[in-house]
Formats: C-alpha cells, structure tokens, sequence
C-alpha cells in the first residue's frame, strides 16, 4: 500500500483515544456547533442537512478557509462557552487548540464535545474524517468521502514514486519551515519533492536561515500566500534572495486554506505542488 494512504493502527489508535477525550455523542446528533476553523470544515462535509447550527468566524475568512463561502450559510459563534450553551447543542466539535476554558466549561454544563486532534500527516485527514463521521452519526458519509481521497491522492502519487525528488524547502514568516514529521511536509512528500529541512535536522519544524537556504540551493520554495497589509514577520519573503526565486518561477504560493488544516482540501496543494515541480522539471 502506498505509504501515504490508508489510516494506520496508529491512527485508529488515535480515533480511540479521541473519542475517549470527550462525551460520547449522540448517535445521530441534532444540534451540532463546531468551534475550531478544521473541524468547521469536517463538518460542513459530513453533516446532514439542519445537523450542522454553527461554525466558527474563522471559517468565513477566504484566506484561511477553503470553505469560506459555504460557511455564509450557518451561523457563527467565536468558541465562547456560554455564546455555545445558549444555542442549546448536543454535540460541540473542538480542537486540540481550542480554548480549553471553553471545552471544560461545556463538559461542565454537560455538553458533549469531542476534540479532534490537528492532522501531523496525510493518514491524520483519514483519521479525522472517521473521527467527525462517527460523532455525527455519519459513518457511511465519511467512509465514502475517504474512499474519495485516497483514490485522488494515489492518482497524485504515482509519478511522484518514480521520480526522483527535486530539493524543496518550505519558508514561511520568520523563516520558519517544517520537515516530514508535519502536515505540510507531507504534503511535500506526495508531491514528489525531498524536504531539505530533514537535512537540517528540522524533522517537526524550527527557523531556517535565509543563509542556510541559499547554501542549500532548493528548486523549489514553497510558502503560504501573504496575508494582506505589511507584517515585519512576512518581510522575509519579500528578500532579494526569495525574489530570486520566483524570477526563476521556482517558487509556489499555496492557498493556506488548503493545507491549515487536515482535510481532503491538501489534495488542490498537492496538486498545485506537483504541478509546479513538472514545470521545474521541465525547465531543467
């Protein structure tokens, strides 16, 4: 099997252990408010119709969401404790970073909430949609929607097997990067591209050195979009060294949207990636 589909018994270990983390739900759960930008994602997929009563502001935000225009369709909520207890859920979705003074004081007012846990790889997205399908009664919706996945991203892999890796670095604000121990390194991975921050020693992630970045000579960058306005910690991506770059069209800008979060939305940035690493290879 490919090494980067189907959820492993790590995994199921995962989704055990993150239902034991909450209230077990309802079996078919009527009134649902999800207060994470992931899980509001999760659910607007699996929900059915009238099941799915708010999602958090965040998952209006065109920038960070890849679901933006169908969260205009629920109401929101800003992951406040009593805002949630007054629409009278049965079920509350959270994430591991949610507020947890939010989460304890649900529990406290007993109200179910399961936390699903931020996806570190492509096996994570399997492992999230089960989580999310068993809360809200939708098995059958999640197993057909992992199916989905796993067929597109086999489809997206299977060149990358045989190629072999162009260098990549990812290099967000600060510098920072991840290596394949991350979502996004992942990502990189299925892309056909070898993560020049494991050769760092950067395997989850830290700061990479503009000077280390131009020892390594990657052919390709690939960061997030900038958000709009001036930021000093995005200043660094404007440097004559990552101009460079995209003078040579070696570098990819990715929806964060696509790849915030672990859901089947990481198949546009792998494609994206893919592709852009086809036009590099092409220009060689």
């Amino acid at each position: 099997m490919h090494r980067f589909i189907g959820i492993s018994l790590v995994a199921l270990i995962s989704i055990r252990a993150t239902m034991a983390q909450g209230d077990m739900p309802p079996s078919t759960p009527k009134r649902v408010v999800s207060m994470n930008l992931c899980t509001d994602q999760l659910a607007m997929m699996l929900a059915s119709d009238d099941q799915l009563i708010s999602v958090s502001y965040l998952s209006r935000d065109s920038f960070s969401s890849a679901m933006a225009d169908e969260a205009q369709n629920y109401d929101i909520n800003h992951a406040r404790a009593e805002e949630i207890y007054l629409m009278k859920p049965d079920l509350v979705l959270a994430g591991a970073y949610s507020s947890q003074a939010s989460v304890e004081m649900l529990r406290r007012l007993d109200v179910s909430v399961v936390v699903v846990p931020p996806a570190q790889s492509l096996q994570d997205v399997g492992a999230a949609l089960i989580t999310v399908g068993h809360a809200l009664g939708q098995q059958y919706a999640a197993q057909t929607l992992l199916d989905s996945f796993e067929s597109d991203l086999l489809a997206l892999t299977q060149d990358a097997e045989a190629a072999t890796p162009l260098r990549a670095a990812i290099y967000e604000a600060n510098g920072w990067t991840v290596g394949n121990s991350s979502l996004a390194g992942q990502i990189l991975m299925a892309a056909g591209l070898h993560n020049i921050a494991e050769d760092a020693g950067l395997s989850y992630g830290g700061v990479l050195p503009l000077e280390l970045l131009v020892l390594e000579a990657p052919d390709l960058v690939v960061s997030s979009a900038p958000y709009p306005g001036h930021s000093r910690s995005e200043a660094l991506l404007s440097h004559p060294v990552i101009e460079t770059f995209k003078t040579k069209n070696a570098i990819a800008r990715i929806h964060n949207g696509d790849w915030i979060c672990g859901t089947p939305h990481v198949v546009r940035a792998i494609t994206q990636i893919r592709d852009m690493r086809q036009h590099v290879e092409s220009n060689r």
